[in-house]
């Protein structure tokens, strides 16, 4: 059982996990380079909130939403 373990933990720390230490070491040299994947992240939740909010407005201008304020019947 002892070598199952032990190759579920080569598997992450030499294949898996590569990209990270290649970014890790190279974060003593560029810290733009070692930080792309954060920015990669950033540029996307941006422009996923961006469309998100773009799209509440188009559903506001069409008065497609139905807002009714209570969350139950039983609230009435």
């Amino acid at each position: 059982m002892k070598s199952f373990f032990e190759g579920i933990q080569w598997l992450f720390e030499q294949i898996l996990f590569a990209l990270h230490d290649v970014l890790r070491a190279e974060e003593l040299d560029n810290w733009w380079i070692a930080n792309v994947i954060s920015w990669g992240f950033v540029v996307i939740c941006s422009y996923y909130t961006w469309y998100w909010i773009k799209q509440l407005k188009l559903h506001k201008d069409n008065d497609d939403e139905y807002q009714d304020t209570t969350a139950h019947s039983f609230l009435k």
